[in-house]
């Protein structure tokens, strides 16, 4: 049954608090989201560090599945929640990287069709000017900014992840935007 499937035949906010505790329930949720997560992450931190990421993601709902409340949020926005929170405890290692490609450049080699696809956003192929912009915006900011660029969250989905008002998500997303609008307004557009 593919994630799309299953989706649509069993929704997640459908289903009773505790629904996640059987190892069934848990694989779906798993072989749903892994690939969504990792992109998401991959992203963000470079393929790298993805894998431990994805899985220490996937570890900690796998222990906190008695608490997750279908009530409150999907169980998409609820990894999401826990990928972002454990990618905050990697921001530094984040920026600097952002900084360093502002200053290096991309890399040279020339990735697969398929491969440059996946990874078109990523911290690797971002344009110098655009890593370093990033990396100059406030982390709250990041955060929603990317997981909308990134993962196509929506802001009630946001608001969810990161357990802020869904008010909050506008608001950074706008500023985010702002400041990289100000600070690329006057970087050549390639292409």
């Amino acid at each position: 049954m593919t994630g799309e499937t299953l989706a649509t035949t069993v929704p997640w906010t459908a289903r009773a608090p505790g629904a996640l505790d059987t190892a069934d329930a848990f694989a779906a949720v798993f072989d749903t989201y892994f690939g969504e997560i990792h992109t998401y992450v991959a992203q963000r931190l470079g393929p790298d560090i993805a894998e431990d990421i994805v899985a220490e993601t996937f570890f900690t709902a796998y222990r906190k599945r008695a608490q997750y409340d279908p009530s409150r949020a999907g169980v998409r926005a609820w990894l999401y929640g826990i990928a972002t929170n454990l990618i905050g405890k990697h921001r530094r290692l984040e920026a600097r990287t952002l900084r360093a490609l502002g200053r290096c450049g991309p890399e040279t080699d020339t990735p697969g069709h398929e491969e440059s696809v996946a990874v078109r956003v990523s911290a690797q192929s971002l344009r110098p000017e655009l890593a370093a912009a990033l990396a100059g915006l406030d982390r709250r900011d990041r955060d929603v900014l990317l997981l909308v660029a990134l993962a196509g969250l929506g802001h009630d989905e946001i608001a969810t992840a990161l357990g802020i008002p869904y008010g909050t998500v506008g608001s950074r997303l706008s500023r985010a935007r702002k400041k990289l609008r100000a600070r690329l307004g006057e970087v050549r557009v390639d292409g």
